[in-house]
C-alpha cells in the first residue's frame, strides 16, 4: 500500500435484513490520503452514513476489507476494535453527546482518561489546550448542560482530537449548528487537517460544506459515483 493511503475499504457490501433484505452498499471501494479533508453527500438513504459507520469500525457487519493505518480492520473482536478506535479515530456526531452533569473538561478528558497512556495531569493540561484551540477554554469548567448548541459541539471536537487521532469522522457534525458556527466548526476542521495533518471524514447535507472541502465523494443508492 501507498504510504500516504491512511485508510482503504475495498468492495464494501452491506445489508440490512429487517422487513426484508436489502442491500445498501454495493461494492464500495475507496482510498483516504493522510492530511485529506473528505465530505461524504448524497439524499437520504443513498448509503453516505452506513458506510461511514463501516469505515468507523462500528458497524463489522459487512463483506469485503478495511485497512486503517496498515492494519486489517476486517474480523477482528469487539475488544480489538475499541481499543482501535479510541487510539485512532475520533468521533464528531450530529447531536454532540456530551455528559451533562461533567464540566466541558472533564467531557473532553473521557477517552484518553480510558486509553491510560498519560497521568490524569496530563491529560487535563493537554484537554484545556484543546478547549484553548476551540477558543472555549473559558467555559472549560461549566457543565455540558449549561453551554450553548455551538459551545457543545466545539467540547466534542475537543473531546474527538484528545488522542491525537488518525482521522476525525464526522457523521453531520453541523447539522444542528446555525451558519456562524457551522462556518467555525469548518475553519477548525480545515486547520486541524492542515497544520495537524489529520484525516477528516465527515458526512454532510451542506452543500457549502462539501464544497469546501478537498473532495467529495458523491453516493447514491449504495454506490460511489462521483469522486
Amino acid at each position: 500500500m501507498q504510504t500516504d493511503v491512511l485508510l482503504k475499504a475495498d468492495n464494501i457490501v452491506k445489508c440490512f435484513y429487517e422487513p426484508v433484505k436489502f442491500q445498501v452498499l454495493k461494492r464500495v471501494s475507496l482510498e483516504v490520503k493522510r492530511g485529506e479533508f473528505l465530505a461524504l453527500v448524497g439524499k437520504s438513504g443513498s448509503g453516505k452514513s452506513t458506510l461511514l459507520y463501516v469505515l468507523s469500525t462500528m458497524d463489522t457487519e459487512y463483506e469485503g476489507s478495511l485497512i486503517i493505518k496498515d492494519t486489517l480492520l476486517t474480523n477482528k473482536k469487539q475488544n480489538d476494535l475499541a481499543a482501535f478506535r479510541n487510539e485512532h479515530i475520533g468521533f464528531v456526531f450530529q447531536f454532540h453527546y456530551l455528559l451533562p452533569e461533567f464540566s466541558a473538561l472533564e467531557n473532553v478528558m473521557i477517552p484518553a482518561l480510558k486509553l491510560n497512556k498519560k497521568s490524569k495531569e496530563e491529560v487535563e493540561i493537554r484537554a484545556y489546550e484543546n478547549l484553548k484551540l476551540l477558543g472555549i477554554h473559558e467555559q472549560a469548567l461549566k457543565k455540558a448542560n449549561k453551554l450553548s448548541g455551538g459551545q457543545q459541539q466545539r467540547v466534542a471536537i475537543a473531546r474527538a482530537l484528545i488522542n491525537e487521532p488518525s482521522i476525525i469522522m464526522g457523521d453531520e457534525p453541523t447539522g444542528n449548528l446555525d451558519s456562524k458556527n457551522t462556518q467555525v466548526v469548518f475553519d477548525i476542521f480545515r486547520e486541524i487537517s492542515k497544520e495537524k495533518g489529520q484525516t477528516i471524514i465527515a458526512v454532510t447535507h451542506d452543500d457549502d460544506f462539501a464544497n469546501h472541502c478537498d473532495r467529495i465523494i458523491e453516493m447514491m443508492d449504495g454506490k460511489i459515483i462521483n469522486q
